[in-house]
């Protein structure tokens, strides 16, 4: 069933409509008539199947049947920090990161990466994005759309990691053998937190991804001194939007995404 996520004011009690983007969508696309069914989101407290009563003129309102619950969101919020990568990787990584479980996208200027920053693009490409990922969201049933947010500099990133529970810094020298490994690290916080006493849900965590050219060894030692636990993905060289998107899914999977405990 197609999923559109609107603004809270377009529920309207027992109905909600569709304007704009979604409307035409819904119109053109997916060629929608009363009587056919959809999903209405508002992203934060409201989820429900509704039933269109009327379509014309860019404008489909619909009658609500049943409400549903807002579970389709991994039990650890992770945000991508992403090293801003050449071409459309970017659009890659937010699309499949969305569709992962990935709760934010912070992409990041760093020192070795080969794409001209240009601020004067900056809103309508952050536009772009977060089109990406609302049309991501709605087709992997999500229940929120994942935050992009606008692009840092690396000290402003390193400043924002003390947010977070746990920062994983993912750097290919510790890929080798005496490196740490992302279970390894991953457990040796587990056991910390909850010989603290602290529960695993809503952990926040930060994964940290480098661009085409890799981290610098400054770079890695100033992520540590800001709390970041550097990581390797294993002993293979990942292309960076490989590595996000591998780094990620295990962190669903340590959470529990895929079943299980």
């Amino acid at each position: 069933m197609q999923r559109y996520f609107v603004a809270p004011d377009q529920f309207e009690g027992s109905r909600v409509v569709l304007t704009g983007d979604d409307a035409r969508h819904a119109l053109r696309v997916m060629r929608m008539e009363p009587g056919d069914r959809f999903i209405a989101s508002d992203g934060a407290s409201r989820e429900a199947v509704a039933a269109v009563t009327a379509a014309d003129n860019g404008r489909v309102e619909a009658e609500i049947i049943f409400e549903l619950p807002m579970d389709g969101e991994p039990k650890w919020p992770v945000t991508v920090a992403q090293a801003l990568p050449k071409g459309d990787k970017m659009e890659l990584v937010i699309q499949k990161g969305t569709e992962i479980g990935a709760a934010a996208f912070a992409p990041f200027q760093s020192e070795r990466m080969i794409v001209q920053y240009d601020d004067k693009k900056e809103a309508k490409r952050l536009e772009r994005w977060s089109k990406i990922a609302k049309e991501a969201a709605e087709q992997a049933h999500r229940s929120r759309i994942p935050a992009v947010e606008p692009v840092r500099t690396w000290r402003e990133l390193t400043a924002s990691m003390a947010a977070y529970d746990l920062v994983l810094f993912c750097y290919e020298k510790e890929g080798g053998s005496g490196g740490t490994g992302l279970r390894e690290a991953l457990n040796a916080f587990r056991k910390e937190r909850l010989a603290a006493g602290a529960t695993e849900r809503g952990l926040r965590v930060m994964l940290v991804v480098g661009p085409e050219g890799g981290f610098t060894p400054r770079e890695a030692e100033e992520a540590e001194a800001a709390g970041a636990v550097i990581v390797g993905l294993g002993r293979r060289i990942l292309r960076t939007e490989t590595a996000a998107m591998a780094a990620l899914a295990c962190l669903m999977y340590e959470s529990g995404e895929m079943g299980g405990d």
